[in-house]
């Protein structure tokens, strides 16, 4: 699917570097397939380097080379962007976009001509090859396009396809959930500590657990209420914690955080 294309990352920060990396393992392309831009002459450096892709100095040079333009760059960069890169586009290509809150309408906007565009919402464990991608496509692009762009980002863990009104909910979700759960695994490492663990066991149990129990419900496929149960004996000692969140509105207060988020991601994008 993708090994005659070349791959050109515009921007070469974190999240550029995880699917560098993806692609790589995967076997997806070879390194000379990946063509890489950044204003640091350190990071593409580091990235030629390290991957052995190809640096190159000018956005709009890569972008004439490439099949596949990943725009790995902020929000706030995208509009300089487009504009830069605008004269190079043509219909041969398709772009991928990773700029948070960015609607595809405000990229074609600034390119002014019909382009085969693809908007990814990915998170940050995708760092460590483990991330949740959702991805929508443009009115141009094709059913093929969106399968290329899926390959990509489930080189760094799972993709879903949704429509892009519905991209605010994942960034509230998946986007800024890779926070909720920090603070989940960092709470109960300081529970573990109060109740006499030392510190580095804490966090070490805190951590398993939680890694262990999603793996237990993405392997398994079963509802995570059944899993629960599972784990809760009669008048023991898990339904005495989970009285306790429930007492403390665990739940509602993940669901407030999700849709606090969102709404924060609709107000960005407007």
């Amino acid at each position: 699917m993708l090994a005659e294309k070349v791959l050109a990352f515009i921007g070469g920060g974190n999240m550029a570097e995880a699917l560098i990396k993806g692609v790589r393992e995967a076997e997806l392309v070879k390194a000379e397939q990946i063509l890489v831009t950044d204003l640091i002459e350190k990071r593409r450096d580091y990235l030629q380097a390290r991957y052995h892709v190809e640096p190159v100095l000018e956005n709009r040079q890569a972008v004439s080379r490439a099949d596949i333009v990943i725009l790995a760059v902020k929000p706030q960069d995208i509009e300089v962007v487009l504009q830069e890169i605008q004269p190079a586009v043509t219909d041969r290509h398709l772009l991928v976009s990773i700029a948070a809150g960015v609607p595809l309408a405000k990229i074609h906007q600034h390119l002014q001509k019909p382009v085969r565009s693809i908007r990814v919402m990915p998170n940050t464990p995708a760092l460590v090859q483990s991330g949740a991608a959702a991805l929508c496509r443009g009115e141009h692009a094709t059913l093929e396009d969106l399968r290329m762009a899926q390959a990509i980002f489930d080189a760094v863990g799972k993709t879903v396809v949704v429509s892009e009104y519905l991209m605010d909910a994942v960034t509230g979700l998946s986007g800024s959930g890779p926070a909720y759960v920090f603070v989940l695994i960092e709470a109960l490492a300081d529970a573990g500590v109060k109740v006499g663990l030392p510190r580095d066991v804490a966090l070490t149990l805190a951590t398993q657990t939680v890694l262990g129990s999603a793996k237990m419900v993405l392997e398994t496929g079963e509802h995570p209420g059944r899993l629960k149960d599972r784990v809760t004996s009669p008048g023991g000692t898990t339904i005495s914690g989970l009285h306790a969140l429930e007492r403390g509105r665990f739940r509602a207060t993940i669901m407030d955080a999700v849709e606090a988020a969102t709404n924060r991601s609709r107000e960005l994008g407007q």
